[in-house]
């Protein structure tokens, strides 16, 4: 049934079938997160960076109604150019219906990798529960698929325009694992710690992947959250960044902001208040995400 459901890159399968290191990406980032033509140009070198590590890159997306593991350099182009819509698990069967093509997030990357057989998977920030959740319910559907999805994801946090500590206490709800990668902080996107403490921490990607594996081994289908932060050097100046985020806060309430809207309306105020230094940040992250993913699957294959 997965060769109906999904169509899976032939040098990915491949890669998968002899045990070798693959990691999966989103392709929200793509087509939502950066400006074009940027965006391709980071897709690609997110690719490279893998390449370079001897690892096989699965970009995910819905192509023409068909949810896609690894992409071609020409559906790539087809995501990073064209508007099309963000795919959540709920509406892969509904682009699939319409034959239609979906950037995957967070939650349908995962969903989708793991159904494939990847074991990692890199991303920037998880989705969670934002501020204000109480009233709203607003809670974002990565945190309940990876309740259901195997795979390692190495993140930097949750984007700090959610409410991180709510989101610490879903993830425990839900009995989704975290470690602190090299940190006993979690992290908050776009700085390298929240107040928020972790109970558990990793040093190497050796020890990432025992974690991972012995989560498979007791038969678990929670996804393993890998806590990444952006390099000190790298991340957004902690004053700027507070003073950035309480007035794109209070843009939002001015202007009625509700909703699915208010995380998009957040993130490009940011963008344009900070002059671009919040994309430059994100880039920095998503790369150091994707470099010690690719060693945890390294790590992985080589057993």
């Amino acid at each position: 049934m997965l060769d109906a459901a999904i169509r899976v890159h032939p040098e990915v399968q491949s890669a998968l079938s002899e045990g070798a290191a693959v990691v999966a990406l989103e392709s929200t980032i793509i087509s939502h997160g950066l400006p074009r033509p940027q965006n391709l140009l980071a897709a690609r070198a997110f690719e490279e960076l893998l390449r370079a590590q001897d690892v096989v890159p699965a970009t995910i997306a819905v192509i023409n109604g068909i949810p896609t593991v690894g992409l071609t350099d020409e559906e790539l182009e087809h995501i990073a150019n064209e508007d099309i819509p963000k795919a959540s698990v709920r509406d892969l069967s509904i682009l699939r219906a319409k034959g239609l093509s979906g950037a995957t997030t967070v939650a349908a990357t995962a969903h989708l990798a793991a159904k494939a057989g990847v074991k990692v998977f890199a991303t920037g920030g998880l989705g969670g529960v934002h501020r204000g959740a109480s009233a709203s319910f607003d809670e974002s559907a990565d945190l309940t698929t990876l309740a259901s999805s195997p795979i390692a994801v190495v993140s930097a946090g949750v984007k700090s325009v959610l409410d991180i500590g709510a989101t610490l206490e879903r993830l425990e709800t839900l009995s989704i694992p975290i470690v602190g990668y090299r940190t006993d902080v979690f992290p908050a996107f776009w700085l390298p710690a929240s107040e928020f403490p972790l109970d558990w921490r990793v040093d190497s990607p050796a020890e990432a992947a025992e974690v991972f594996r012995a989560l498979q081994v007791q038969g678990s289908e929670s996804a393993l959250v890998v806590a990444n932060p952006v390099p000190v050097a790298e991340a957004w100046d902690k004053t700027e960044h507070d003073a950035v985020l309480a007035k794109a806060f209070a843009a939002a309430d001015s202007e009625g902001v509700r909703g699915k809207e208010v995380t998009p309306f957040l993130l490009q105020y940011i963008v344009e208040a900070s002059e671009g230094r919040s994309l430059d940040v994100n880039l920095s992250l998503a790369r150091n995400n994707v470099s010690v993913a690719g060693e945890i699957a390294s790590a992985l294959a080589s057993r």
